[in-house]
């Protein structure tokens, strides 16, 4: 199970120290040593955040505001898609769409894995001040990410329509979704770019600066669908088109900030500074939340295929009903990255009850934000199935599975934040286990509810609820012994 690592104070002032003396020719005992360190410090702290002081509740809705904001504009970007296609296309369009997304999300969700693995490692080096390893660590990540997107990149293109045939697509929508697919994957690389700097800047206490980039891609990417869509009548390849220009202008805008404004990552040719036995620990710690993220998609994939065999009203209203949940679902990934962030600056500071306050914070603000979800979902169901798309039919299978749903809002709040504890103090390995037990039994669930007992779009929710109840039975008992454990 995993340990408790404690640093103390004076050890990471003394590492600190240690450092500066092999980065500056001075003497331990020169006036000039102590100023520098500082100097350094100073510089870190304008556009980071130091997680180990100040009040906890406080610390986590700051830094987890413009997290959620952040991400509803990033999510801004599939739901202007399926809202411009829905409205102007049809609902082929729109099912299209809805059948790219679990694929495309996988790929990101499998690489964005690998971020949050390297964004747990630089937390705890930031924490206990160990810049030189947090510079290779940064470097290294990047360098291995973008290798690793491209060739993703290759391998999605190429064998796009053996996926989607998999996935028993209608061969009505199927050239469409293929053209969606590709054009959305060619934008991989710079999604990866986009979320490393992102899970950087977090793992460093900033979380506000992400957020500007991605509100202003966000109106690129609503500007570029209306001018591909709507004027020039590219349908649901528009959109695809639309989206990467938005994801590309996004990293690019990141890369310039960073390089004015963020000091610490400021690495010039350090940025083509590669440690192998880094990234081995990056692997270490990253393999087991890509799995943990690949694992969900693989599910939701599973989910689509089996979506797909109840026709294309069901796969459109699937694909709206998906969007509304990455909404529902988002905050409370939002507060369980909080915690993991601070959870895992105050393992290095060797905090434990400042990681322990965390958690419980943590989980009190996922409870209340379940409940205000389930709330708006239920009462305004059918209203924001009208936001997407004007089927009666669709509506009313997406308004069905809405008022279902609403109410179980609250098991995933519980289970986001359990993972973010576990994340935090660097155990990823349950996080895999226990996302593995939820889709598993999601998927084996929802076939015999829809393929032999025939249950239309109903089944999804109930299949949704076995996971969710089989994930908790999973991380409870290993939550209660890793506390124990420390007292």
């Amino acid at each position: 199970m995993c340990q408790w690592h404690m640093f103390s104070t004076d050890r990471s002032r003394a590492e600190m120290r240690e450092h500066a003396v092999r980065s500056n020719p001075v003497s331990e005992g020169s006036k000039a040593f102590d100023p520098n360190i500082k100097l350094y410090e100073r510089k870190l702290s304008v556009m980071t955040k130091d997680m180990t002081t100040g009040k906890i509740m406080p610390l986590l809705v700051k830094f987890t505001i413009p997290l959620v904001l952040g991400n509803l504009f990033q999510l801004t970007y599939n739901a202007v898609d399926s809202i411009i296609v829905g409205h102007f296309v049809g609902k082929e369009a729109l099912a299209a769409v809805g059948i790219c997304n679990p694929i495309s999300t996988l790929m990101i969700l499998f690489l964005n894995g690998l971020c949050m693995g390297a964004g747990i490692l630089m937390g705890m080096q930031y924490g206990a001040r160990e810049y030189d390893t947090l510079h290779r660590q940064i470097s290294t990540t990047m360098l291995s990410g973008v290798i690793f997107s491209v060739f993703l990149t290759l391998i999605c293109v190429i064998f796009a329509v053996p996926i989607l045939h998999l996935m028993q697509v209608d061969p009505s929508i199927m050239v469409m979704t293929t053209q969606y697919l590709r054009i959305i994957f060619v934008g991989l690389v710079f999604t990866f770019l986009y979320n490393f700097f992102s899970s950087t800047l977090r793992a460093l206490g900033d979380s506000n600066s992400p957020l500007y980039f991605l509100i202003i891609s966000a109106i690129l990417n609503i500007f570029g669908d209306l001018f591909f869509v709507v004027v020039l009548h590219a349908g649901s390849n528009g959109c695809a088109v639309s989206t990467v220009i938005s994801e590309v202008l996004c990293c690019l805008f990141c890369i310039i900030y960073i390089q004015k404004k963020v000091p610490i990552l400021r690495l010039g040719k350090k940025w083509m500074v590669f440690d192998s036995s880094l990234l081995k620990k990056t692997i270490a710690y990253g393999w087991a939340s890509a799995m943990q993220q690949a694992t969900v998609q693989l599910g939701k994939v599973g989910i689509q295929a089996i979506v797909n065999t109840m026709g294309v009203s069901v796969a459109a209203a699937f694909a709206v009903v998906n969007r509304i949940d990455d909404f529902a679902y988002t905050p409370e990934q939002n507060i369980a990255h909080a915690m993991t962030a601070l959870m895992a600056q105050n393992k290095g500071a060797g905090k434990k009850d400042r990681m322990r306050e965390g958690f419980r914070c943590g989980l009190v603000l996922e409870t209340i934000y379940g409940i205000a979800v389930f709330i708006v979902c239920f009462v305004f169901a059918r209203h924001l199935m009208m936001l997407f798309v004007k089927d009666e039919e669709v509506i009313s299978h997406g308004v069905t599975y809405l008022h279902l749903i609403s109410v179980m809002y609250i098991l995933p709040a519980f289970t986001n934040g359990i993972q973010g504890f576990f994340r935090g103090i660097g155990d990823l390995k349950i996080t895999l286990i226990s996302s593995f037990i939820n889709m598993g039994v999601r998927v084996l669930a929802a076939a015999p509810l829809v393929l032999i007992m025939h249950f239309g779009i109903e089944a999804l929710p109930f299949s949704y609820l076995a996971g969710w109840v089989g994930m908790l039975v999973a991380e409870l008992p290993l939550l209660i012994k890793t506390y124990r454990k420390q007292d």
